[in-house]
């Protein structure tokens, strides 16, 4: 039986800082037109740790190493490579800007995750018809497009022509398993784009870079063409049809997230959109029909989280369990550390023949962490929900994330609301 959607708060509150949370958003700053960048000691970090953390990433991250690297705590700029404002193509860390306009156009009434693809492109009724938003924004929908089939090394929906739905899904029924699929994802980009009744970059620019001092000289979004008129921007970032983006502005998409769709005294985001979107949304029980990238237990609403994955580890051992981020070919990532106030950027185009692992970025950021000298902190919590604690779910009131009660209760709540059941 369909339960609908299920959805949760939680009221965190560190262990190790009592101060109140208006005391804790205090100390964060946002930046103006450029970042303040300050020695590591006044964000609480110590100048020699986070060098050898530094060094590390340097002789293990591939050849562009930690060239591009920044890293923002506080709201200020602790560390920053000498090419930290080079753009880049970001390849699939796009997927996560698709999800942030994805989560404006819920904000502004226009569309639900539970709103059908069909009702909004009739091409995929006859065989994706049950598609809905979720489903694309999980990676559990099961679109294919024609001429989807594998090219060399390229597996998880390589086709050139991502908006020709192929007769035949890659699964049935839609929420039942996991494939992790580029083509669905552009076709989304092109639902969305009619929803939006503009080039996602256009809608993307107004509500969320130009706001958060995103340099218009430093990012750009590329397109698969034009489509009745409009530009469809990639929604996967195969293709070149990526955001490109330097450094230094990606910092600032990842400072919004940290501070749950808050900058300065806009909220631009909802934070409960931030909050679903950063949590982990597909059970890790689910089937995979793509070994390419397994999301189970930890791929959220276009991003990747700490979660628990099917082996019973997290993606990231070593780092806060509430850390997430977006992640791309070329070694192009962006982690989201919460409990350690902290955005980290590292960007490249050094993936062929090199990968920087989970294992190896585990590492790196155990190294980060040994280098703060105050004591780590909980995410910051909503002030909406500290107002209001009859919103707080008692399963969950006051554990801190990554325990095991509220990971079972969003574990459940993902099931439910993918798939449709209580099994």
């Amino acid at each position: 039986m369909f339960l609908g959607t299920v959805t949760w708060s939680c009221a965190w509150r560190s262990t190790h800082d009592p101060a109140p949370a208006a005391a804790v958003v205090a100390e964060s700053r946002f930046p103006g037109h450029a970042w303040r960048q300050v020695n590591p000691g006044v964000q609480g970090l110590d100048a020699v740790r986070l060098r050898e953390a530094v060094r590390f990433l340097e002789r293990h991250g591939c050849a562009d190493g930690a060239r591009s690297l920044v890293v923002v705590r506080n709201g200020d700029l602790v560390w920053s490579g000498p090419d930290a404002d080079r753009m880049y193509g970001v390849y699939s860390c796009t997927k996560s800007f698709t999800g942030a306009v994805l989560g404006l156009l819920i904000d502004d009434g226009k569309c639900t995750l539970e709103t059908r693809a069909a009702d909004v492109l009739p091409d995929l009724a006859p065989a994706y018809g049950e598609v809905t938003f979720r489903h694309f924004a999980t990676m559990t929908s099961g679109y294919r497009a024609a001429w989807d089939e594998p090219q060399g090394d390229y597996t998880n929906g390589p086709s050139m022509t991502p908006f020709v739905p192929a007769s035949t899904p890659l699964f049935q029924p839609p929420g039942s398993a996991y494939a992790y699929w580029d083509s669905a994802m552009n076709m989304f980009a092109r639902v969305l784009t009619r929803i939006a009744g503009e080039p996602l970059e256009d809608l993307f620019r107004r509500r969320i870079a130009d706001p958060i001092g995103m340099l218009p000289g430093r990012w750009k979004w590329g397109t698969y063409g034009m489509i009745d008129g409009v530009p469809i921007n990639g929604g996967a970032g195969n293709h070149k049809a990526h955001v490109l983006i330097s450094a230094r502005e990606m910092a600032r998409f990842g400072h919004l997230y940290l501070h749950r769709g808050r900058w300065k005294d806009r909220q631009l985001l909802s934070a409960k959109w931030v909050e679903e979107a950063t949590s982990p949304q597909v059970p890790a029980d689910y089937a995979i029909k793509s070994a390419a990238f397994d999301g189970r237990g930890v791929y959220a609403y276009n991003w990747w989280t700490n979660g628990i994955g099917p082996d019973g580890k997290r993606k990231w051992p070593e780092a806060p369990a509430g850390t997430f981020a977006a992640s791309g070919f070329n070694n192009n990532d962006m982690f989201v550390i919460p409990e350690w106030q902290m955005v980290v950027v590292r960007l490249g185009q050094d993936q062929n023949g090199c990968e920087i692992s989970d294992d190896t970025y585990g590492t790196f950021l155990s190294l980060l962490g040994k280098a703060l000298v105050d004591p780590p902190r909980d995410p910051l919590p909503d002030p909406a929900e500290t107002a209001d604690s009859s919103a707080v779910s008692p399963a969950v009131a006051g554990a801190r994330p990554g325990t095991d009660a509220p990971h079972a209760v969003r574990v459940r709540a993902a099931r439910i609301a993918i798939r449709g059941d209580d099994e």
